[in-house]
């Protein structure tokens, strides 16, 4: 994957997308602090300050490093600590050296941390960080300078913490709402792909099997012309909180369509799959919904095949659940599997209520 991820790829994940706009605010402050940076090396060799020049060299081979990497790699070099502990150590070193010329340099790069690490990483950095700096400026200026510089430099990191923390809960509240659909709070289509092929690099490469559960609502559209929209959209609700009681924590439930839903069963064959699938329906139809609406789903139910595309795993499930529609719906059907034949209705162990 790309350090900056293709426009096609982000419209339809956006964890994608978040990602590849970290990846390119990462990769824009090194390769500004490396332009910022790289004349001072020169600067500070002419004034025979060597170990700083030979320090500000270690930062700008750094930053090359990461964008480097990032470009070519996807990956994020050393996750960027090495940014706080040579921004720290230049810092205070050039304020020893040069007084207030160097002190300017802390403020940029302090505000920098909490866009190059974790939160809690980037606070405890700058706070060593601000105390490192309020020894220096002690020890350099002033009384009164030292307090000037101690409190501005702190409030600098304050101002950038809260910045910085707003900037990734927004981040993480747009990332839901593109990710879950609003009515039931289930998955949503965006990442359906991903996550598929994610149980299908599973099969592949350790052979562990994963199935597929498709179950849709039977003649749903006479719920919505009978009780009108409002109770249909309850009644969703409520089947979303019905699945979710019966799956386990590492199962992820999507809707699909509009009273179509689908449950990815991560280390789970067909047999057991077939199961669950009924033990669903059964939930379902054991108790009316909003007190006198009485439901029943039919679904279907498909393991991952050894070599097959999402998509095929998907159309398989698809076709089973198409059948269970037509040999009259409240049933569970079992996909047929690429090596298979004829597909086949298993029996469940308990009967269904209708």
């Amino acid at each position: 994957m790309s350090a900056f991820i293709s426009t096609d790829s982000t419209s339809t994940n956006p964890t994608l997308a978040v990602l590849g706009f970290k990846r390119q605010l990462v990769y824009h402050l090194h390769f500004w602090a490396f332009i910022a940076v790289a004349p001072l090396v020169v600067v500070q060799w002419q004034h025979h300050h060597f170990l700083l020049s030979g320090m500000l060299i270690l930062f700008c081979i750094n930053a090359l490093a990461v964008m480097a990497l990032l470009r070519f790699r996807s990956t994020y070099f050393l996750k960027g600590r090495l940014f706080p502990l040579l921004a720290v150590v230049c810092a205070a070193y050039s304020t020893a050296i040069n007084g207030h010329a160097g002190l300017y340099w802390a403020y940029p790069a302090a505000s920098a941390l909490f866009f190059l690490l974790p939160i809690r990483e980037a606070i405890a950095s700058n706070t060593i960080f601000v105390t490192v700096m309020a020894v220096v400026s002690f020890m350099k200026f002033p009384e009164a300078d030292f307090w000037r510089i101690t409190f501005s430099l702190g409030l600098t990191c304050l101002f950038s913490m809260i910045f910085a923390w707003l900037v990734g809960k927004l981040q993480m509240e747009l990332t839901r709402l593109a990710t879950t659909d609003p009515l039931t709070g289930c998955l949503n289509r965006s990442q359906l792909a991903d996550i598929l092929n994610g149980q299908i690099q599973m099969r592949e490469r350790y052979g562990r099997v994963s199935s597929m559960v498709l179950l849709d609502l039977d003649y749903f559209k006479l719920i919505n012309d009978q009780w009108g929209h409002l109770a249909g959209d309850r009644v969703l609700k409520e089947m979303a909180l019905r699945l979710r009681k019966r799956l386990r924590e590492s199962d992820q439930i999507f809707r699909i369509g509009g009273e179509e839903f689908m449950i990815v069963l991560p280390e789970t064959n067909q047999h057991e799959g077939n199961l669950l699938a009924h033990q669903l329906l059964t939930s379902i139809s054991a108790r009316p919904f909003l007190e006198d609406i009485k439901v029943t789903a039919s679904a279907s139910i498909a393991e991952v095949s050894k070599g097959e595309t999402w998509s095929v795993w998907l159309n398989r499930a698809d076709q089973a659940l198409y059948d269970a529609k037509s040999r009259g719906r409240n049933q569970v059907v079992s996909a047929t599997s690429l090596a298979a034949g004829d597909q086949n209705t298993d029996a469940p162990p308990t009967p269904a209520s209708s």
